[in-house]
């Protein structure tokens, strides 16, 4: 690796790092669900970029409006990974978890289209609560919708 991009490495790795935590924590399980549910949108977004439904740069500002819940939400997960699995294997752990979420919504998602998911995703990336984070994951990552789910009813 040459000398520019181990500096660019280092400066991601410490801007997450001093990224704050949000102040409402998330609990393991929480965590889990926010982190899904990240994957599950970057996943859809690159399935969905090549038709009229793109909606890459509404995941874009999602990402960035929410990066805080999204940085301790992942932190809190590998925390969690690491007390129960040890170093070596939280980081596969951690794979293991992504590689199946990506997986799992590469052929779509189950039971939402393109222009729904774009939709969400524009209304998450709005959203400045991040309660809304944990509503989501647990109305969107399930394999059929539930009845009176603000983000799945679409």
């Amino acid at each position: 690796m040459n000398f520019t991009k181990q500096i660019a490495a280092m400066a991601s790795a410490t801007a997450i790092l001093l990224t704050p935590v949000s102040a409402a924590a998330v609990t393991g399980s929480e965590a889990e669900q926010i982190r899904k549910l990240d994957i599950m949108l970057m996943v859809t977004s690159l399935r969905c970029r090549m038709g009229q439904d793109d909606f890459q740069p509404d995941y874009r500002a999602f990402t960035t409006n929410h990066i805080t819940t999204l940085n301790g939400a992942a932190r809190t997960l590998e925390s969690g990974l690491v007390k129960r699995h040890g170093s070596k294997g939280a980081k596969r752990a951690l794979d293991r978890i992504s590689v199946g979420m990506a997986n799992q919504y590469g052929r779509g998602h189950p039971w939402l289209g393109c222009g729904e998911l774009k939709q969400i995703t524009h209304d998450l990336a709005r959203s400045r609560n991040p309660a809304d984070l944990g509503q989501a994951a647990g109305e969107l990552l399930n394999q059929r919708p539930q009845a009176g789910g603000r983000f799945a009813a679409r």
